[in-house]
């Protein structure tokens, strides 16, 4: 069988993409990979996603987009794409012991936010551990919390959780940030920031939500404990495309390559975190979908498939 589309990924970016090209009437087929939602299933509270008066649990937000594209008729297998083969028409996606082949192609797997890697951080993600700030900079007004990370991106987080935050705490491996001098120069004048320097987190404090942080000088190996409500992780994301190398254009971060919707393979076209490292929001995600399913259809009405 020949799918006229297959929507790598489930996140809000796959999912919506889902949902219009089943509204089109092109029985999109989702490999929506064995873990599916996208980092929605990793956080509690969403607020800031148009609609939800009162706010909307993450993993139930994703629930909705799910049920609301199989109501029209999208087919959704919880399976992982190892391989694809964009060389020839019609393409070929590779997931486990199954292959299947379709007319056009929409990349929608993401980008995975890169996380300390201590026990006790994986499980306080979404009970104060963010990799978020504007996701989740709201739920922390009048507190003080913690940020690990020294970019541009850490700067920017930073400075804008200083609008909720009564205390910003930044710990840095090093005694310098790597951040540009203006992004700099603008944590530096910020009253509610403070910097640990040539320190790193070696453990993250509290049961069920987040109490205070374990922080390790590099230098002298000195640990001291700091309370804290909140911790925010901002060393960067990593896109989730290592089964696309030579297969689509990637840029030097690994983000695939597009121009509006289209990569560089005529049929294959790309929506959500995978290729916005700028934005990296749900309602972004999701107009992404959106486009990428027009693009697609009108990709299929035009070359007749």
């Amino acid at each position: 069988m020949i799918h006229k589309v297959v929507i790598i990924g489930s996140g809000p970016a796959g999912l919506t993409a889902a949902l219009y090209t089943a509204r089109a009437n092109l029985n999109p087929l989702v490999l929506g990979g064995l873990e599916w939602g996208g980092q929605l299933m990793l956080t509690t509270e969403v607020e800031n996603y148009p609609g939800f008066i009162d706010g909307i649990n993450g993993p139930d937000l994703m629930e909705n987009f799910k049920k609301q594209a199989e109501r029209f008729g999208a087919e959704i297998i919880n399976s992982n794409v190892t391989s694809v083969d964009f060389s020839k028409k019609p393409f070929k996606i590779i997931a486990g012991e199954n292959s299947y082949e379709s007319q056009a192609v929409i990349i929608a797997t993401g980008a995975s936010a890169r996380w300390l890697g201590l026990e006790n951080e994986q499980k306080l993600i979404g009970k104060g551990v963010s990799s978020c700030a504007t996701c989740d900079g709201f739920f922390f007004k009048d507190k003080e919390i913690a940020l690990v990370g020294g970019g541009d991106s850490a700067m920017e987080e930073a400075l804008f959780l200083t609008k909720f935050a009564s205390k910003v705490t930044v710990v840095h491996r090093r005694d310098k940030l790597r951040a540009s001098k203006i992004m700099q120069d603008r944590a530096f004048k910020n009253d509610k920031i403070e910097f640990v320097w040539n320190s790193e987190i070696e453990d993250v404090l509290g049961d069920t939500t987040v109490t205070g942080i374990k922080i390790k000088n590099l230098q002298t190996n000195e640990s001291t404990t700091k309370d804290v409500s909140g911790l925010f992780v901002a060393i960067g994301h990593i896109p989730n495309t290592g089964f696309l190398k030579g297969h689509v254009d990637l840029n030097e971060n690994g983000y695939v390559e597009s121009k509006g919707t289209q990569s560089n393979i005529d049929g294959v076209f790309v929506a959500g975190d995978v290729h916005d490292f700028r934005y990296r929001q749900a309602v972004t995600a999701a107009g992404h979908g959106c486009e990428a399913a027009i693009d697609v259809e009108k990709y299929i009405e035009i070359n007749g498939l």
